[in-house]
């Protein structure tokens, strides 16, 4: 077969293509026109979407951030009225910070915003004694995606079982932490945490043996300087 006919070949395929597919155009043009009207909702649906979360987004970094502005303000010189921007006291400040950070986890509460909020609030409800909300905030920021975020609260969580008595439920949330970790709390970091509880509650042997496991494994690391203080101190 020579050139001339292939070409020609090809032109009458793309001809009767294009004409079978004007053809079914022409015959299902309700069907057609339907199907993109629907797809088109969709689109504007889905860029709506789209813009509506990031303006949600934008506002809750906002208001997040404000709240983190209160918890880390200045206090007062003592003898001295607070000025604008200051706090009297330090029970002052977690109170107002606790207020914006609990406005910010109810009213973002589909955003990541939110879950950071939970913590913060646990954090200042601690600072405040408030030992129950403080638990139910760090246990809901405990449970979010962000493992970075959510061992954050175990470690907190941990520490406030500790602070409160409930030492086997410490225990059982730092062996948590060592058997997830984290970029935010290492397995080491957990062990030296676990290793403290069971100095604490008179469980010396087992304290010994996880300073010696971090040595070993860390032995040029800060965990490892940690733990080799702590043997050497014992």
């Amino acid at each position: 077969m020579d050139t001339q006919t292939r070409h020609a070949l090809k032109q009458d395929k793309f001809a009767y293509a294009a004409a079978t597919g004007a053809n079914w155009v022409s015959g299902h043009k309700s069907g057609v026109l339907r199907w993109a009207i629907i797809g088109g909702a969709a689109l504007v649906l889905v860029v709506g979407a789209l813009i509506f979360w990031s303006i949600r987004s934008s506002a809750a970094d906002t208001a997040l951030g404000a709240a983190m502005d209160t918890y880390t303000a200045t206090l007062a010189a003592p003898g001295t009225p607070p000025t604008a921007g200051e706090y009297g006291s330090s029970a002052d400040r977690s109170k107002a910070a606790n207020q914006q950070f609990m406005a910010v986890a109810k009213n973002y509460s589909l955003l990541p915003q939110a879950t950071k909020a939970h913590y913060f609030a646990g954090i200042t409800y601690e600072d405040l004694g408030q030992n129950g909300p403080a638990e139910t905030e760090l246990k809901t920021a405990a449970g979010a995606w962000d493992r970075n975020l959510a061992n954050l609260a175990k470690v907190a969580l941990a520490e406030l079982y500790q602070s409160t008595s409930r030492n086997d439920q410490a225990v059982a949330q730092y062996n948590e932490l060592i058997a997830k970790p984290s970029t935010t709390v290492s397995a080491a970091v957990a062990q030296l945490d676990l290793a403290d509880v069971y100095a604490a509650t008179g469980k010396k042997d087992q304290a010994k043996a996880l300073w010696a496991k971090v040595h070993d494994a860390d032995k040029d690391g800060a965990a490892g300087a940690a733990a080799e203080q702590k043997l050497a101190a014992k």
